[in-house]
Order: structure tokens, then C-alpha cells, then sequence
């Protein structure tokens, strides 16, 4: 399940269609339902099609339709195995769904609940012990500025609920925190942007900005025990104002006692939350007193980003979470990660306008080691940059024998890459 806009639809189609045997996948989008009906059974790949439309911005009406879809499965005799959200809405309304229908392998509504809530989340982090940076909740009218007084200089102004760095905002002083806590309302504000009546749209959280290294974990949870799945590098500093990510690359090149301590510190994050199954994707810094968890979301990497990962026999990420979804057991053979080192580099966005043209692609998919180049917005397309955006140009994948290799292979290409970028471009 997940949006329409996702990135993973393609990916966890092929999955299906690639897996032995191969499974049924049934796609859950807020697609139109109007549409959705005339394009019903239009295939996303084989094995896979586009089954049920759901109003995602309800999260009570969509966990009644897929409910009721099971319902009508079960008089067939095949009702849903499992259930997956690719995203932070779709993964708590498959917590929900889970819980009803009882699946083995359902993450539990109230971990789904406190993963996506960032100041719900720090509650349980800091109650448990675990490091986390100091932090504050800016209520619907409260002062941005005087709240981050307390919290100290320099801090973070987010939104609670949004992700891929959207309205993330370092601020130096108070005045600075009372722009960003605005800018954040706008954002918020957007038609369509969440759900309906969710309270989060006029609360924002307030952080202690946390220096050093940013890393990022995946890992999957198998009856409260933490499998660790890739640790990844971010060789870019994310300093701000704005925190776009633009370099993954793994293995980690930490040393093997710190990369341990980071997968202990997020398995005790997921049992503070009471996560205890499915996929898991944490962001965490790194500096003299060791590692500091961000964020911890139940769900795995976004965007294609996963296209760098590979396991056991060379099966992907998603074929993982299919198999682990629908109860299927797997082995530490299989869930361990190919030898070579990946990595991804998602081309931001430089500034806003429209996309006119794109050149250089061939030259930055012949540098050594770059597997693919792949360019996600077309040309005529308005850009719009962080913090309100929410999208890349695309992503560069490279694999080779080490990190260093993938990293100087990605920046080459990156190097190739033009992007034509200009005013918007008038109406018809």
C-alpha cells in the first residue's frame, strides 16, 4: 500500500513477479476510484495490478475498505496474507488493517502510531533513555521563538508527521525559529497534504540541532528482534538551513564497534516504541558521545533508493519484505547484504522553476561503476526545492569494490549531469 505518487509501486510489482513462486500482489493507491474503474486491471507487471482505491486522507474509511476487501477474498478462499505501507500514511493505516484482520505479521497500530508522530516518538525515546536531542512542542499559536529558547541554539523546527527532510528548518536564533515555524504552517497548510482533520497540521516540534556524521540504518523486525540490513553513510554534510540528502553509500565505513552500538541503539528505540515486526528505517548522527537517534520510521527507505540493495542471492529489498509480510521464513544467508559496497545519489533540486532539458545522461551512465542514471521528472515539470518540496531530478546508482569507489563514481556522474532549469513556464 502506499500513495500513487510512491516511487516503490514498480519495484515491489517486479518483486512479486520475480519471486519463486511468485506471489498475487494486490496494490493499494489513493488512485481516483473513478478511474480506478475504468483502468481496473490495468497491470502494474505481471502478478501485480492496481485492486483497490482508497481515500487515503481518511484513514478510518480506507482501513473499512480494505477490510471489507478481505472480507470478499475470504469467500474465495484467499484473503490477505500480509500487509505493507511503503510510506507513513499507508503504514499506519496497514497497522490498523492488520490488527483487525489479525495477520501474524502486522506491525501493532499503536507502534505504527507513535513512529509516525516525531514529538510522540522523542516521548517514548527520551522516557526510555535513549539519546535524543532536547525538545519542545509548539502548540497552534504558541511562539516559535521563546519555545526554542529553552531548547537551546542552534535547533531544528519540523513538522511532526512529514518526511524526506519536507519542512525540516535549522534556526540560529528565536527570530529565525518564528520564520521557519511560519514557513512550516504554510506547508502544512496545502490542500491535500494530510489527512483529514489529522491534528498534526497545526503542531510543530522544536529540536536541539545535533552536529556530526549522519548515517542511516535499515533493518527488519522479526518478533521484536532487529535484523540490521544496511548501514548506510551520508559522506554530505547536513548542516542546514535546509537538510536535503543526496548521498547513500554502504557499507558504513565506521569502525565495526561504533556501526554495533548504532543497531543496538535503534533496536532499543524500536522496542521502546513497541515495534516488534516488519521493516524499520532510522536516521542517526554521530559525534564525540556517540551515535543520536533522529528518526525512526516503520517503513523502508524511500524513494528508489533501495534499487542499491541486494541480498542472499542477489534478491532485492522488496522481495524481502513481501516474503517477511506474508509469514514466509527467511534466513541470515538471505537477509545478508552482497559483499560489493552501493550507493545512491539523489540529484537535488538546485532551485525552483520549470524543467526544460536534461543532457549529459549518457556520459554520466558511462562513468565506471554507475549502474544506472534515472531522471524522475520530465521535462515541463515546475520544481519546486526543499523545504517545500517533496520530490528529486532522480537518482544515480553505482556499485563497485568499496565505498570510496562509489562515492567518487556517483559524484562523477552527478558532474556530467545538466539541468535546464527556468522561469514557469506560462499557461495555455
Amino acid at each position: 500500500m502506499a500513495a500513487k505518487s510512491s516511487y516503490r509501486l514498480v519495484d515491489f510489482a517486479r518483486a512479486a513477479a520475480t519471486m519463486a513462486p511468485p506471489i498475487e500482489l494486490l496494490v493499494a493507491t489513493d488512485r481516483c476510484a473513478t478511474l480506478a474503474r475504468v483502468w481496473r486491471g490495468e497491470p502494474l507487471g505481471q502478478g501485480a495490478r492496481f485492486s483497490v482505491p482508497l481515500r487515503l486522507r481518511d484513514p478510518d474509511e480506507a482501513v473499512e475498505t480494505l477490510v471489507a476487501f478481505d472480507a470478499g477474498l475470504r469467500r474465495t478462499g484467499a484473503p490477505l496474507a500480509g500487509i505493507l505501507g511503503a510510506d507513513e500514511t499507508s503504514a499506519l493505516v496497514a497497522a490498523r488493517v492488520a490488527a483487525r484482520l489479525g495477520l501474524p505479521r502486522g506491525v501493532s497500530p499503536e507502534a505504527a502510531a507513535a513512529a509516525r508522530d516525531k514529538h510522540h516518538q522523542r516521548t517514548l525515546l527520551a522516557a526510555a533513555g535513549l539519546p535524543v536531542p532536547r525538545f519542545a512542542l509548539v502548540e497552534a499559536g504558541a511562539d516559535a521563538g521563546e519555545i526554542s529558547r529553552a531548547v537551546g541554539f542552534p535547533c531544528v523546527v519540523k513538522p511532526l508527521v512529514l518526511s524526506a527532510s519536507r519542512g525540516v528548518i535549522r534556526a540560529d536564533d528565536p527570530g529565525q525559529a518564528r520564520a521557519a515555524a511560519a514557513r512550516i504552517r504554510r506547508i502544512l497548510a496545502r490542500p491535500g497534504l494530510l489527512a483529514r482533520g489529522d491534528p498534526a497540521a497545526a503542531r510543530i516540534l522544536v529540536e536541539r540541532f545535533v552536529p556530526g556524521r549522519e548515517l542511516a540504518l535499515e533493518g527488519l523486525l522479526t518478533a521484536g528482534q532487529l535484523t540490521p540490513l544496511a548501514l548506510f553513510d551520508k559522506p554530505d554534510p547536513l548542516d542546514g538551513p535546509y537538510f536535503e540528502e543526496t548521498l547513500y553509500v554502504t557499507p558504513s565505513r565506521e569502525p565495526v564497534p561504533l556501526q554495533r552500538e548504532i543497531v543496538r541503539c535503534v533496536g532499543r528505540a524500536a522496542e521502546a516504541l513497541g515495534l516488534r515486526e516488519g521493516p524499520l528505517h532510522a536516521e542517526l548522527r554521530l559525534n564525540g558521545r556517540g551515535p543520536w537517534l533522529l528518526e525512526l520510521a516503520a517503513r523502508s527507505i524511500g524513494g528508489l533508493c533501495s534499487r542499491t540493495l541486494r541480498f542472499g542471492a542477489g534478491v532485492s529489498l522488496e522481495e524481502l519484505l513481501l516474503r517477511h509480510a506474508a509469514g514466509s521464513p527467511l534466513t541470515a544467508r538471505e537477509l545478508r547484504r552482497e559483499a560489493a559496497a552501493a550507493g545512491v545519489m539523489m540529484l537535488p533540486i538546485p532551485r525552483a522553476g520549470t524543467l526544460h532539458a536534461v543532457s549529459g545522461l549518457d556520459g554520466a551512465r558511462g562513468v565506471p561503476g554507475i549502474e544506472d542514471v534515472v531522471v524522475t521528472v520530465r521535462p515541463g515539470e515546475r520544481l519546486v526545492p526543499l523545504p517545500e518540496g517533496d520530490r528529486y531530478l532522480g537518482f544515480a546508482f553505482a556499485r563497485a569494490g568499496d565505498p570510496a569507489a562509489v562515492e567518487a563514481a556517483l559524484r562523477s556522474a552527478q558532474a556530467r549531469l545538466r539541468f535546464e532549469i527556468g522561469p514557469d513556464l506560462p499557461a495555455a
